[in-house]
């Protein structure tokens, strides 16, 4: 196994190994706008949600590494404690890359990245208008996480207003994820995209306790077919299933746990308990 002493390899390698290895990360494009006025777009993937109650989301403008110095993003908010943060969804991929580029503070990136500007209802900044998703947020606090180049500034934003394109809610008023399409940051310059083939649902057993894969029948734990994913979605009823009579020919266990297997992979947990009992 590798093994990398964060303190003997440079703040460039640091930051290749860090960015390639927590992924995939979504990315806020971030609107902001100076004491003088001037609007800037930057997208930052390092930012996620980390409160309801009260709504707060969180993105870290880093100190460039080449010289220290901060970011334009990172200096208006100190100036204007507001900020809209935009969703970035395929369709705007390749503007918001351009939007990264390190124009001067009097440049307009929503003017270079060719974006449009939609008046907030509660703060200064601009919606983006071409995003599925924009928060309006107030800055509530900006923690500096170091003082070096490549040191992070969390800045804590509570939403305030959101606004949802109606394109990409379902029937049911809920935001479809492929219809949002969102795209996240990998390493380097690969990023990952929304599709019904990367996509797939997993059942939480939040409201119910499972047995757990430890309580599962010495018969299907010791299995060479069933994977530790598929004892895991097996582990999460709350209680193993009666044993039924059965009249028909009974399979042999090989046979039950690849049936089972393919039943489980079919999201039918029920089906797979009968097979297996």
């Amino acid at each position: 196994m590798k093994e990398i002493d964060v303190n003997s390899i440079s703040t460039k390698e640091l930051y290749k190994y860090l960015t390639s290895s927590i992924t995939p990360r979504p990315i806020a494009l971030v609107s902001s706008i100076d004491k003088d006025g001037n609007s800037n777009l930057s997208p930052f993937s390092f930012f996620n949600l980390f409160s309801i109650k009260p709504p707060i989301l969180i993105f870290s403008p880093l100190n460039r590494v080449r010289d220290n110095t901060k970011k334009d993003t990172l200096n208006n908010i100190s100036q204007v404690k507001e900020c809209v943060i935009a969703l970035v969804n395929k369709n705007i991929a390749q503007q918001v890359s351009l939007a990264s580029t390190s124009y001067s503070p009097e440049e307009d990136e929503f003017e270079k990245a060719g974006f449009n500007k939609v008046k907030a209802k509660c703060i200064h900044p601009y919606l983006v208008k071409e995003s599925p998703v924009n928060f309006e947020c107030k800055v509530n606090s900006i923690v500096e996480l170091g003082n070096e180049g490549g040191s992070g500034n969390l800045v804590i934003c509570e939403v305030l207003k959101i606004h949802i394109n109606n394109n990409i809610l379902d029937d049911q008023d809920n935001i479809d994820p492929l219809k949002l399409d969102i795209i996240s940051r990998l390493g380097s310059n690969w990023y990952g995209k929304t599709n019904q083939s990367s996509l797939y649902e997993i059942t939480r057993p939040i409201s119910r306790i499972g047995i757990g894969i430890d309580n599962l029948p010495e018969d299907i734990l010791t299995s060479n077919i069933l994977s530790g994913s598929d004892l895991a979605i097996l582990a999460s009823i709350e209680a193993i299933p009666n044993k039924k009579n059965n009249n028909t020919t009974p399979l042999k266990r090989e046979e039950k746990h690849i049936l089972a297997k393919k039943l489980l992979k079919e999201g039918k947990i029920d089906e797979a308990w009968k097979i297996l009992i």
